[in-house]
């Protein structure tokens, strides 16, 4: 960012300029994004807009930032406390689905088409590291037999963004069925019980 909002209405701005941002890519892709578009759709002046980004590439940095913190505080919160396997794995279920129901492509459109620099690689990397660290606790947390924590942790949350992903992509994120599925995944996998 060009430079950090400080008072109520500025942050407010910025989060505006974020939103109507992620809309916009999320709806017309790369190709259709640009900062005239975003700036209408956030009913802000351009000038306002490149107040606080640069351009377009700083303005997608804070989109997809925005969308690893949502990501990061979702499996936060469901492992937050001493919960019952299926309570976590319904939390972290409902979460990840309501984070990436809000703008269903979006995530698409940031890995597919969205280019990026060393910035967006570093925070892409430094995501990873932490999303991971989440994951590991809960598999720490609730397997009980541990060989391989760093791998279980790899593979489980590889299977949850595969099953998200895809059913985004085929707009199914609101599917009873996948959900449900998708919590007995996780139920069986972190117990450590085989499916009947």
């Amino acid at each position: 960012m060009r430079k950090q909002p400080r008072q109520a209405r500025s942050i407010a701005t910025v989060e505006a300029i974020i939103e109507a941002g992620a809309h916009v890519l999320s709806e017309l892709g790369w190709a259709g994004f640009s900062t005239n578009k975003v700036a209408e759709a956030a009913g802000v002046s351009i000038g306002s807009l490149y107040q606080y980004f640069p351009d377009k590439l700083a303005l997608v940095e804070a989109i997809r930032r925005r969308h690893f913190d949502h990501v990061l505080s979702v499996i936060r919160e469901a492992a937050a406390d001493e919960k019952p396997l299926r309570q976590f794995a319904r939390e972290l279920v409902r979460g990840m689905i309501g984070a990436h129901s809000i703008h269903p492509t979006l995530h698409q459109v940031l890995l597919d088409e969205a280019p990026g620099d060393r910035g967006s690689r570093a925070a892409h990397a430094s995501f990873q590291t932490r999303y991971l660290e989440h994951y590991a606790a809960a598999v720490a947390r609730y397997r009980k037999r541990r060989k391989d924590t760093e791998t279980m942790a790899r593979v489980l949350s590889s299977a949850i963004e595969g099953v998200i992903h895809n059913a985004a992509r085929r707009n199914m994120l609101d599917a009873p069925e996948l959900q449900k599925q998708l919590v007995e995944l996780i139920e069986v996998y972190l117990s450590g019980s085989r499916a009947t």
